[in-house]
């Protein structure tokens, strides 16, 4: 059996629940950038060492709840997720504290980069403000039809905020000092 369908080759695909959309659809957008902040996490694990932070497990424990935001996100009414997307944002705020408890305080901005698992946990850090944003824009035009559930959204901001704390763990971790954005004259 062959992986193409050519049921959207006329710019229309199917959500759970067989409605069809155009590929452009809001809702669409959403679950496909968190799909792609999933590939993104794929990408960081190729590069973790054991010992370091974060951990593999720490990485797929995100990626496998990302996994059931897609899906409630590719699904009108969906809300399977939120029982455990409402426990690993706390989570998330656990592994920001225990990061941040080992980082100097933050005296200037910074720059994305550093060691090549802090560039990606940066790239992350940017595909989950922009699932971030593409949420909310669904959340707000279906809001009155097929609402998606709020704490989706609290997670994917938490998420962000996590991963920058993780950058500059990395560069740490790794003797490498994070970029400061320097001013233009």
């Amino acid at each position: 059996m062959p992986i193409y369908t050519r049921t959207g080759d006329d710019g229309h695909t199917g959500l759970f629940g067989n409605r069809r959309v155009p590929k452009d659809h809001e809702r669409i957008e959403a679950y496909g950038t968190v799909d792609e902040m999933n590939s993104v996490l794929g990408m960081l694990r190729a590069e973790l060492s054991d010992g370091l932070s974060p951990s593999d497990e720490q990485i797929q424990a995100v990626q496998d709840t990302l996994f059931e935001i897609g899906a409630d996100l590719a699904t009108e009414g969906g809300e399977a997720s939120v029982p455990r997307v409402e426990k690993e944002t706390l989570q998330l705020e656990k592994w920001i504290d225990a990061s941040e408890g080992q980082l100097p305080p933050l005296t200037n901005f910074v720059l994305p980069g550093g060691c090549k698992v802090a560039a990606l946990l940066h790239l992350a850090r940017t595909v989950s403000r922009r699932a971030e944003r593409c949420y909310w824009t669904l959340q707000r035009v279906v809001e009155d039809t097929y609402p998606v559930p709020t704490p989706v959204g609290v997670y994917l901001n938490r998420l962000s905020d996590l991963f920058f704390s993780w950058a500059r763990l990395a560069n740490q971790q790794a003797g490498v000092a994070d970029i400061p954005w320097k001013r233009g004259d």
